[in-house]
């Protein structure tokens, strides 16, 4: 009989493949806080901020979150406001309250999960994040598999085929990326191969040149890289905002997200006109302050902030948010939570008035 042709994973050398990506990583490694000075706490706190953020964007939060918070019980002491705050500008505040909740669950218990299932068990923990926390402090054999985990397998098997979205294509590749996870060193591994996916294995433009598993890459030898993995993307949907400015006896309005919302609750922004009972033909070009640009997910976001008059009817407005406005004096601004771009757009208008 002959024999079956060989799989993808099957032409990969694992103990090669090992041995050539802990080499690198242990010269080419960056310097991270949570790398020079570990524990479980500092492992804990930086998968949470890194979920979805930039290290570079990372690295003056978490110093300053260490230099407030500590340790788990410190977080666990602490009142919402307080996490919100040192969260300020991070954005994906959800992530924040569930590090909260989780600290609060992990000093109940007599000691913490050293596995990733008894990790996953907890408030706010996926898979990857589960994986990650229980290689990196306990050794766990557990392979992390998240987006730039996903760019490197892909190209070292040179899988062409389409996914639907990201979730189907890391359900693709768990099994390889146990395969070659190394159980001796499972942490340094799954960290190595985070590394990879950051500093070399990019998106666009990979540095194959330099990259230490070029040897083990198929597409690398087809020079196929760039164009793998293949995942659709969701189209893109555009929105446009209208927010007000307003003054009054040197505080400004702002709407505070109630506490029931699904995004963001507790955070405060610029209202909208609809929140602030402005009406449209309110909002002329003459009284058009900033126009900003941003993108949430699929969202392509332009918001423009207009100046305008306090109604006279604002406390009996029919807004349906009118209830969660909030006068907040300009010389407090600071002591509250505003959402990373409205601190930014707030903080760019102050200082434009008080230049003028």
């Amino acid at each position: 009989m002959p024999r079956p042709p060989k799989t993808h994973s099957s032409e990969l050398d694992a103990a090669a493949f090992r041995r050539a990506l802990a080499a690198w990583f242990e010269k080419h490694q960056r310097r991270l806080p949570w790398r020079t000075e570990r524990s479980l706490y500092r492992t804990v706190v930086s998968e949470f901020m890194l979920q979805q953020t930039q290290v570079a964007t990372v690295l003056p939060y978490f110093e300053r979150w260490m230099r407030a918070l500590p340790d788990f019980a410190a977080l666990a002491a602490a009142d919402e406001e307080t996490v919100l705050k040192l969260w300020e500008g991070l954005g994906y505040y959800r992530r924040a309250r569930f590090l909260h909740t989780l600290a609060r669950e992990l000093v109940a218990l007599p000691a913490p999960p050293h596995t990733a299932v008894g990790w996953a068990d907890l408030t706010g923990v996926g898979p990857y994040t589960a994986a990650a926390i229980a290689s990196l402090a306990f050794d766990d054999a557990a392979a992390c598999v998240d987006g730039n985990v996903v760019r490197i397998l892909a190209r070292l098997t040179s899988e062409t085929r389409a996914f639907p979205d990201g979730s189907a294509a890391v359900k693709h590749f768990n099994a390889l990326a146990g395969e070659l996870l190394d159980p001796r060193h499972p942490g340094r591994h799954n960290e190595a191969m985070m590394e990879l996916g950051a500093t070399v294995c990019f998106r666009r433009k990979p540095r194959c040149t330099v990259c230490p598993v070029i040897a083990h890459c198929r597409a690398a030898r087809e020079g196929t890289a760039e164009a793998i993995p293949a995942i659709a993307r969701a189209a893109a949907e555009k929105r446009e905002v209208d927010r007000v400015w307003i003054e009054r006896d040197g505080a400004l309005l702002l709407h505070r997200i109630p506490a029931d919302a699904a995004r963001m609750c507790g955070l405060h922004e610029l209202p909208t006109a609809e929140q602030a009972g402005i009406a449209r033909d309110a909002l002329t070009a003459d009284r058009l302050r900033a126009t900003h640009r941003r993108a949430i997910t699929r969202y392509q976001i332009t918001e423009r902030i207009f100046a305008a008059a306090c109604p006279s009817d604002l406390a009996a407005a029919k807004a349906t948010a009118a209830r969660d406005l909030v006068w907040v004096q300009r010389d407090t601004l600071d002591s509250i939570t505003l959402s990373g771009p409205h601190r930014r757009w707030v903080t760019a208008l102050l200082h434009d008035r008080s230049a003028r």
